[in-house]
């Protein structure tokens, strides 16, 4: 099958890198822009120093690699988007309480909780993001990559990647914690 922009390549690993950072990316706007409205201040909601958060660059590439094949079916996008990035959101605060002690987010006070690691609301949020991703952003994102030049794609992610692998490594031993980013 030829690749197209509703079905990309995937041996394309380069295409998923930057779908990664763009999400990573996306998410630490969009939490902080949470937080700014909220609290009038913005706030690196972060694990990571860097202006990413990597639970939404994996969470991203995961639905596409996975769904992308159902973007005509948005309702079972909608359904598997809200069931993958639970369990991700679920998985992921398991594990950094599990390491850190520390909760980088709590929807205790939220209705539908499960241990105020995942709730109701922001399940339902995960699914229609992760059907616009899908369905609207990916296909639209891979047509605007194909039309870098394949000399020119590598070098800008090699970049970000050295730098977020840079970030992660500084975090792993000084995790990005305190006021309004993480709950004791």
């Amino acid at each position: 099958m030829k690749p197209t922009a509703s079905y990309p390549e995937k041996w394309d690993f380069i295409f998923y890198l930057y779908l990664f950072f763009i999400a990573a990316v996306f998410g630490w706007l969009w939490e902080g822009s949470l937080y700014l409205f909220k609290d009038d201040v913005y706030v690196n909601r972060g694990f990571l120093t860097g202006p990413w958060l990597p639970i939404y660059g994996a969470g991203a590439v995961m639905l596409e690699i996975l769904f992308h094949r159902w973007r005509d079916r948005t309702f079972l996008t909608f359904l598997s988007s809200m069931g993958l990035c639970t369990l991700l959101e679920y998985l992921a605060g398991w594990y950094l309480e599990l390491t850190w002690g520390v909760k980088w987010w709590d929807y205790s006070q939220m209705n539908w909780n499960l241990h105020g690691r995942i709730c109701m609301a922001s399940s339902i949020l995960f699914g229609l993001g992760g059907t616009v991703l899908v369905c609207v952003l990916a296909p639209i994102l891979h047509s605007l990559y194909r039309r870098i030049p394949v000399k020119i794609r590598v070098w800008p992610i090699l970049t970000i990647l050295v730098i977020f692998v840079a970030d992660a490594a500084f975090s792993a031993l000084m995790p990005h914690i305190g006021r309004g980013v993480t709950y004791h």
